[in-house]
């Protein structure tokens, strides 16, 4: 198939993002998902037959018209969804960001490696690798999916030098706690390749999704973690 041919099913833009990597960055939203994290608040990307489909060249040329507001740090990120599910769809799209300078990041679990993740990574500057657990279990049990995976694919990421930031979503109960923060510091601490680790606090502004899609929403009734704990945490794991 001509790579120009490819086409990505997409969830939905987010054009002037500040949250999602570098600077201020146009955020694609990939539709599809195999996991099934009890925090997710996008319950409707999980489905591979949603979304709209796009050419790598009309995101493309969605993201050039915000290329004034980048400035130099700023650029697409990739994100879902899961971005790794549609590889050849964002290797495409990055070449294009690539030869026009325009930087590239993704957002992702980390969940797959194979060839076509592997020439994605070739055309991406920086990645925000969540590390949903610290934990086999917890990981297993709350995401459905594997930390061996997400560290397999962070040790792909610092063979490949790429700049990586570590984000973790802190959720009461469950990943709150110190031993969590001392495990997530040796796994920062372990690859050269990671530049920055953030806490991100669990909100339920989600739950009218679930409503509306008649799904239980697995943590809704868990508290929201408040601005004071999630600052507590992240001084504690600076620390460390």
């Amino acid at each position: 198939m001509d790579e120009l041919a490819i086409k990505g099913k997409i969830h939905s833009f987010e054009t002037l993002g500040t949250l999602d990597g570098p600077g201020v960055r146009f955020i694609v939203f990939m539709q599809g998902c195999p996991l099934r994290c009890g925090c997710c608040h996008n319950p409707d990307t999980w489905r591979f037959d949603g979304g709209e489909e796009y050419t790598a060249q009309a995101v493309f040329e969605k993201a050039r018209r915000f290329k004034p507001y980048f400035g130099a740090f700023g650029g697409i990120t990739l994100s879902g969804g899961e971005a790794l599910m549609q590889p050849k769809f964002g290797a495409q799209l990055f070449k294009m960001c690539k030869a026009n300078g325009i930087t590239t990041c993704l957002d992702t679990s980390g969940c797959a490696i194979n060839d076509d993740v592997l020439e994605l990574l070739n055309h991406t500057d920086t990645v925000l690798l969540d590390i949903k657990y610290t934990t086999e279990q917890s990981y297993k049990q709350y995401t459905g999916g594997s930390l061996a995976a997400t560290l397999d694919f962070l040790r792909v990421l610092d063979e490949k030098g790429i700049d990586t930031w570590l984000r973790q979503v802190i959720i009461t109960g469950k990943n709150d706690d110190d031993e969590n923060l001392s495990r997530l510091a040796g796994i920062a601490k372990t690859y050269k390749c990671v530049k920055k680790t953030q806490l991100l606090a669990f909100r339920k502004m989600c739950t009218e999704k679930y409503e509306k899609l008649h799904i239980e929403f697995p943590f809704g009734n868990i508290d929201e973690t408040s601005p004071e704990k999630l600052d507590e945490l992240q001084k504690k794991l600076d620390l460390l």
